[in-house]
């Protein structure tokens, strides 16, 4: 076998390889019923997102840094079929030039040409013929799953933004824990949140599967600079907390299953980016809110005479025991989505977490 046979073999496995890496990675991105951390996607989604936080981070207003990363969601989407179809371009380009025998130029225009369907390059051979039918095929079915995907992945979107904008009423802007219980309190439904729990509870089993099937919802930014669905999310886990620890109120176990539900959707939802944090924590374990703050928001309870249980010390382990099961991934992708600022999540969400690195581990559960 000669050297130029031998170059020609291995531009034909290296296509093959190209080919079918990208054909892995749209599935296992678009049509897969389940998370899957794609190599090639994670490639793309970090090629992006290093030039858009280097400058989010030289904004000097929040306006500023939130229109940045606005962009960054649905262009990481736009993103992923145009390196797949170029990809498969050059995929396509190595396999041609290997049965041609053609020049390379003359196989990149005929790849082109059968990629987007132009017809202005026409092949001879049956082999040949094959290869420009089934690059065609797979040129429109790529296309073809993000056009498809589209009204899914906005219809996910407009859901889970219906429940952010709809907290603001109950918990202001930007939302709080402390605001939402007091509010309650003022209103005379202290005792009547399990309505709030329960819709809570179903969305964020909601977000645990969009959030890791689509992960590009995780960067899409609300449609409001001062929203986002993490500040949202850490205020109703913290309001849930709250109300099982420290007031005085008849027991309500469905703001118990409101916190479940939440800390296992953020688990999920950092095990798909590879964020690390404790599976198994002790109730004991710190905690990013201190017992300073813990008891100036008592204080702040009492001033609104919202119903306290009289055993501070056994509250604040109470809600100290629900907290340490969400703190680091709350914070984690508080830290990664560049939240806006919100009480007890964002405002510290930057303090020496090891994001974004941990999302860039090589390692992978998918292949593509």
């Amino acid at each position: 076998m000669t050297y130029f046979t031998i170059m020609r073999v291995g531009a034909f496995l290296l296509g093959s390889y190209l080919v079918i890496l990208t054909l892995s990675a749209a599935v296992l991105t678009f049509v897969l019923p389940r998370s899957a951390n794609v190599r090639l996607t994670r490639w793309i989604v970090r090629g992006l997102y290093l030039p858009f936080r280097w400058r989010a981070n030289r904004s000097r207003t929040y306006e500023d840094r939130d229109r940045v990363m606005a962009l960054y969601g649905p262009l990481m989407l736009l993103a992923q079929p145009v390196v797949w179809v170029v990809i498969v371009l050059l995929g396509y380009t190595g396999m041609y030039w290997a049965i041609g025998p053609m020049q390379w130029s003359a196989a990149f225009q005929l790849s082109g040409a059968s990629l987007l369907t132009l017809g202005s390059t026409s092949a001879s051979g049956l082999l040949l013929s094959i290869l420009t039918f089934t690059e065609a095929a797979i040129g429109l079915g790529l296309i073809a799953l993000l056009i498809a995907y589209l009204p899914a992945i906005y219809s996910a979107f407009s859901r889970r933004e219906t429940a952010v904008a709809m907290l603001e009423i109950r918990a202001g802007s930007p939302p709080s824990a402390t605001t939402l219980i007091e509010r309650a309190h003022r209103l005379g439904r202290l005792d009547r949140l399990n309505d709030l729990w329960r819709s809570w509870e179903f969305w964020f089993t909601e977000i645990e599967e969009t959030h890791t099937s689509l992960s590009a919802l995780v960067f899409f930014r609300s449609p409001q600079g001062d929203r986002s669905w993490i500040t949202a999310a850490g205020a109703v886990l913290d309001a849930a907390s709250l109300t099982a620890s420290t007031l005085d109120i008849p027991e309500d176990v469905q703001a118990d299953l409101c916190i479940r539900s939440g800390y296992l959707a953020l688990h999920r939802i950092a095990d798909f980016f590879e964020i690390p944090y404790d599976t198994q924590p002790r109730p004991d374990d710190p905690i990013s809110i201190s017992r300073v703050e813990f008891d100036a928001a008592c204080r702040e309870f009492e001033n609104q005479g919202v119903p306290l249980k009289a055993d501070r010390d056994q509250a604040w382990r109470d809600y100290s025991g629900w907290r340490v099961n969400y703190d680091t991934p709350l914070l984690a992708l508080a830290g990664l989505t560049m939240a806006p600022y919100a009480p007890w999540v964002s405002d510290r969400s930057l303090r020496g977490l090891p994001v974004p690195n941990q999302l860039w581990n090589e390692r992978s559960s998918g292949e593509g």
